[in-house]
């Protein structure tokens, strides 16, 4: 088996992981690479691309190539994004300020979560380019409305509500490793730390760990190590249904999307209650196993709502190939979480700009291939699904 030792050495997603699982702790790697109960909807989430195949065409003049798309009302280069994501700062010391740094680099969209380990404030006044707020419901609603008012005053361009997280998913692989937030070293996990240096001097010496857009209203997370499944357990809302949802959108007033949507029928009432996006998603495996994977339910909601709202397909993707498959079903963009995790844990905001930079580059070859010269033309005639 060929060894991952350097950046140098990533060429695609997968090299990535297995340089981030050298220089993680293994309680953390998991919870990165880590899904609910067997996991079978973590590995199908990629499988799924490898049920239909791209029919290219030739001699089709692709000296120059558009890669650029709208969504959620902002052009980016090309039609990938960051899907925002929790707790970053544990997977390396610079967290969401480099991957916020690497998408402005390739101006594209990302988010921060709920769970961020930087603030709001910060993130909108440092990065330029388009920016989403992911929102969990808690249920303290001074903090939900907290955080809304902030990214208006921080000039977000989007919201992004998660819809999957009623309760957290059985993590096996964290509830055998003690994972939490912030980390507790526990007899198991200690030598797992203890051999990997880097990180905990990192972890030790750097700004102290929080979770910033939480702090000054719940204590667990930044001050009471809890995992995280037991976190969306215990202090996310349960009653959130559609009528909160929309006067979530109202008072936000803006670009605002439903994360975690899996049915045509949620689809059609993402667009009854005014949402101007759906990341089709199942929170990359994590929540529901057995659930479908996103890409899998692309084409029927695409067909129920795509000209009415927009369709990002969200998880999975490790490929520029599948992302060219998702817009050609309808999508009119993709994203994603580990895609580039893997890439922060194994060497920061440069992890991220170069797996960034080798999608980028798979999506313009891989269109050149394809003989189309703009993603808009990209469509189901440009594949043909297994038997």
């Amino acid at each position: 088996m060929r060894q991952i030792n350097t950046l140098e050495n990533c060429h695609n997603v997968n090299d990535f992981r297995s340089l981030a699982k050298k220089r993680l702790p293994f309680p953390i790697f998991d919870y990165i690479d880590g899904a609910a109960d067997d996991e079978v909807t973590r590995r199908r989430n990629t499988a799924a691309y490898e049920s239909c195949d791209l029919i290219p065409n030739v001699l089709a003049g692709v000296e120059t190539i558009d890669m650029t798309t709208t969504v959620m009302g902002k052009k980016i280069a090309m039609p990938l994004f960051l899907s925002p994501t929790a707790l970053q700062r544990l997977f390396h010391w610079q967290g969401e300020r480099g991957v916020a740094r690497a998408a402005e680099k390739f101006g594209t969209f990302f988010g921060i979560s709920s769970l961020a380990t930087v603030s709001i404030e910060e993130i909108g006044e440092s990065i330029s380019t388009p920016k989403m707020f992911q929102l969990y419901v808690h249920k303290d609603k001074g903090l939900n409305k907290s955080m809304v008012e902030r990214c208006k005053a921080a000039k977000f361009d989007a919201i992004t509500l998660t819809v999957d997280t009623i309760v957290g998913g059985n993590r096996e692989r964290c509830l055998r490793s003690g994972f939490t937030s912030p980390p507790k070293i526990t007899p198991a996990s200690f030598l797992s730390y203890a051999t990997k240096p880097a990180w905990a001097l990192n972890y030790l010496f750097r700004e102290n760990f929080e979770l910033s857009n939480l702090k000054d209203h719940v204590a667990e997370g930044t001050n009471v190590a809890l995992s995280v499944a037991d976190y969306f357990s215990t202090m996310l809302d349960q009653s959130l249904d559609w009528t909160m949802a929309e006067e979530i959108r109202k008072d936000w007033g803006g670009e605002f999307c439903l994360k975690g949507i899996m049915s045509v029928e949620d689809a059609k009432r993402a667009v009854d209650i005014g949402a101007t996006a759906i990341m089709v998603s199942n929170h990359g495996g994590r929540q529901l196993d057995g659930s479908r994977a996103p890409f899998d339910q692309l084409a029927e909601i695409c067909d129920a709502v795509g000209d009415r709202i927009d369709v990002i397909c969200d998880g999975g993707i490790t490929r520029g190939s599948h992302v060219l498959k998702a817009l050609s079903v309808g999508a009119k963009a993709c994203s994603g979480g580990r895609l580039y995790l893997y890439a922060l844990a194994a060497a920061g905001q440069a992890g991220v700009e170069r797996t960034l930079g080798l999608l980028q580059a798979e999506i313009e070859r891989d269109m050149k291939l394809m003989g189309v010269t703009s993603v808009h033309q990209l469509n189901r005639d440009n594949l043909r699904y297994r038997p």
